[in-house]
């Protein structure tokens, strides 16, 4: 039996699933989703799409953190779904809501800390002083 073919999804199809604002398009997905689900079609995504979800999710349809999370969860839950870094992902959606924090930054921060980095260079202390274990420095030119 031949493996299942790997394909690339990009963040406008999850996004007419999720937002289900052309119906016909959110229905095509649905299909592929289920498709990949059985096996059919091994479906792949990354980071930037996920960055790109929320970012559209929060700026463009206006929704909430705790239901862009809610979102974010089931995409990276997907049977059928391979996701790059799905763990810090999941822990970066939690941070996002739970300390306020721009995804980017949550990703960021928890990726550092996944990589057992402990000092990170910003100008941005707001937000990653609120990850435990990371000692933020700000480039004073020396």
């Amino acid at each position: 039996m031949a493996l299942p073919e790997r394909v690339f999804v990009d963040t406008n199809v999850f996004l007419r699933y999720l937002t289900n604002d052309v119906a016909e398009q959110a229905d095509a997905v649905e299909s592929l989703l289920c498709r990949a689900g059985a096996g059919e079609i091994a479906l792949v995504t990354g980071i930037l799409v996920i960055a790109e979800i929320v970012w559209t999710l929060e700026s463009y349809y206006k929704l909430t953190r705790v239901e862009i999370q809610a979102m974010v969860r089931a995409i990276i839950n997907t049977p059928g779904l391979e996701v790059g870094d799905r763990k810090i992902i999941s822990r970066a959606i939690s941070a996002y809501v739970d300390k306020n924090v721009d995804f980017g930054d949550a990703y960021n921060a928890t990726w550092l800390l996944s990589q057992d980095l402990k000092v990170v260079y910003t100008f941005d202390r707001r937000h990653f002083s609120r990850f435990e274990g990371a000692e933020v420095r700000v480039p004073d030119g020396n």
